[in-house]
């Protein structure tokens, strides 16, 4: 019995093997696509906004859903025209959409389908069916550089000049910008969230000439609005020139006594700073012959072929300042690309600072505390003259002195100098070149070897302020000084 038993469990055995091996060869049977379901909002045949959120689900019976693939297609129903787009690949279930909506009306198709995990999509993806009204395109302003204008540029970037300024504004009616983009003449165009930056000179090819700046913005419907643009000349500095002299010394408001001429005055800063007369600009013969007041100075294209301008204002202005502080933000721009600039003459400091009393503070943003680096300034009186002329505070420097002869029939100087602007706190990278000095005897003893001169030494420019006027300088110590400074500028 035992035998029998023992055999019927062999047999038992043997069936389920068979059984087994006939599974394992059996064909595995096709993947089944996954199924895509879409919510009910928006409604089919609703009309919206362009900005629509969708939401969908899917299942796969074999496998698992990896993610879904949707697009749309457009119609234009008055242009008449329509557009599709590629298939967007997302692991989301729900996303805000921006439809092309270019049209007053326009009719969309979605369609969106899941994909499982071998790769495998729904060979029939869920539709929604709706319109999207009109969006409005945004709008750009651009606010700086002014369309026509000119300006300085340089082959690279300094602590001064960071480049060409672009600012702009943008508005979006019915939306948010989401990004702006700029670009310069037909290059490619650069997307950014900025609304202030400073344009490279690598992008201006070339760095001088006409140029074409132009803007645009996207919304959050992904509407990209009109290009606003602006034309701009570039004046690449040269700087092949040493130096240019701009005479707006008003020889006809000399004190009466003073027996010189603009020829006379023309000769003298020639002279002491060996320059040809074609290196000179006249500021008041042109201010006689144009109206506006940006016209009165060197256009850039002369101006930016010299290394250091000097601006000279030796007539002692009474009821209205000297004409220079009007042209502060031409002499940054200048300043800003590595010119160097030598502001003398009489009441100079006085001029940024007409209206106010003296001794006087300027604020850090002023040009005179920025550029110039003084902090403080004050004046002598006006009576009696009591400046003889300047002590060298600097090795490489001269002692000058005031030419008495000159003044000696004009009263109430007596041969001497007043109204003398002296600086009394400087910033910083600034060095007193000449002190003030008066007769032993004068009354006037706290102005003593206060700073009559100063110089700026920077990593971009240089700036020299003289608190007098050098026409009333001995000649001598004035073509020694002239020299002095330029052999300075020369080796900084």
């Amino acid at each position: 019995m035992k035998s029998y038993l023992h055999i019927f469990g062999v047999i038992v055995m043997l069936l389920l093997s068979l059984h087994q091996c006939k599974q394992q060869t059996e064909p595995v049977g096709p993947n089944q696509p996954p199924t895509t379901t879409l919510y009910n909002l928006p409604a089919e045949n609703d009309t919206l906004f362009a900005l629509v959120e969708l939401a969908w689900d899917g299942g796969d019976e074999d496998g698992y859903i990896a993610g879904y693939e949707y697009r749309y297609t457009t119609t234009h129903l008055a242009f008449g025209d329509s557009v599709t787009t590629d298939w967007i690949f997302t692991d989301k279930d729900v996303e805000t959409i921006a439809f092309n909506s270019k049209d007053t009306l326009n009719r969309q198709r979605f369609e969106v389908r899941a994909v499982d995990n071998t790769g495998n999509v729904d060979p029939t993806p869920a539709q929604r069916t709706f319109y999207t009204i009109q969006t409005v395109p945004p709008e750009v302003t651009i606010i700086t550089p002014d369309d026509g204008s000119e300006q300085f540029a340089r082959d690279e970037v300094s602590d001064w000049w960071l480049g060409v300024q672009l600012t702009y504004t943008g508005e979006d009616k019915d939306g948010v910008i989401e990004e702006f983009a700029w670009r310069v003449d037909e290059q490619d165009w650069h997307w950014t969230r900025d609304t202030t930056l400073y344009i490279s000179p690598s992008e201006f090819t070339p760095v001088g000439g006409e140029h074409t700046i132009s803007v645009k913005a996207r919304d959050n419907t992904n509407i990209e609005g009109e290009i606003a643009q602006v034309d701009i000349s570039l004046v690449h500095t040269a700087f092949e020139k040493e130096l240019l002299i701009i005479d707006e010394t008003r020889e006809e408001e000399f004190p009466s006594g003073v027996d010189l001429t603009d020829a006379a005055v023309d000769s003298f800063y020639a002279d002491i700073f060996g320059v040809e007369l074609q290196d000179m600009w006249d500021y008041e013969y042109h201010k006689l012959r144009v109206s506006e007041v940006e016209d009165r100075v060197p256009p850039l294209d002369l101006l930016g072929q010299y290394k250091t301008v000097l601006w000279h204002t030796d007539t002692r202005p009474s009821s209205e300042p000297h004409e220079f502080p009007m042209h502060q933000n031409y002499l940054r721009d200048y300043l800003n690309v590595g010119g160097n600039l030598i502001l003398s003459g009489w009441r100079v400091l006085k001029s940024f600072a007409w209206g106010e009393s003296f001794p006087v503070e300027f604020g850090d943003s002023s040009f005179v505390n920025e550029y110039l680096h003084i902090v403080k300034a004050d004046e002598t009186p006006y009576f009696p003259g009591d400046f003889i002329g300047a002590t060298a505070a600097l090795e490489g420097f001269s002692d000058v002195r005031v030419d008495t002869t000159l003044l000696a029939d004009a009263f109430p100087y007596e041969g001497l100098l007043s109204n003398i602007n002296i600086i009394t706190s400087r910033a910083g990278f600034t060095e007193v070149l000449f002190r003030y000095e008066n007769p032993d005897d004068s009354d006037l003893f706290q102005y003593t070897g206060q700073a009559a001169g100063l110089r700026y030494t920077g990593t971009a420019f240089n700036t020299i302020v003289l608190g007098f006027p050098l026409t009333f300088i001995r000649q001598d110590d004035a073509a020694i000084l002239a020299e002095d400074i330029l052999e300075y500028l020369r080796n900084n």
